[in-house]
């Protein structure tokens, strides 16, 4: 089992601990964040994977600390893995999940 950066963990809930249409489940080996029951992001180590969808997908990939989120040997599309340096600024931080959360809004609600 991987564990999860908890410092970060503590930062993602100072900003959204107190949401309650977001919710934390431990998946993959960390922590996964679920709006209305769909993963917005979630957490492995000290990196954050995140659902960008499809329409950010490749800019996100653009990106330096960017990379395919891989967990099976498959890449998942739409999804991305943010490096842990790049999540330092609270700005930054604030930015991936923003993007994670609205595609998860776009999607409907599981029971």
């Amino acid at each position: 089992m991987m564990a999860y950066d908890t410092e970060l963990a503590d930062r993602i809930y100072r900003v959204y601990g107190d949401w309650s249409a977001l919710h934390r489940k431990r998946m993959f080996g960390g922590l996964a964040y679920l709006l209305h029951g769909n993963m917005a992001f979630g957490l492995i180590g000290d990196e954050l994977m995140v659902r960008c969808g499809p329409v950010h997908y490749a800019e996100c990939l653009g990106r330096e600390g960017v990379r395919e989120f891989d967990f099976t040997g498959r890449p998942m599309k739409g999804w991305v893995v943010v490096s842990g340096d790049l999540l330092e600024s609270e700005s930054e931080l604030r930015a991936w999940m923003k993007l994670g959360l609205d595609f998860a809004a776009t999607l409907p609600p599981k029971a």
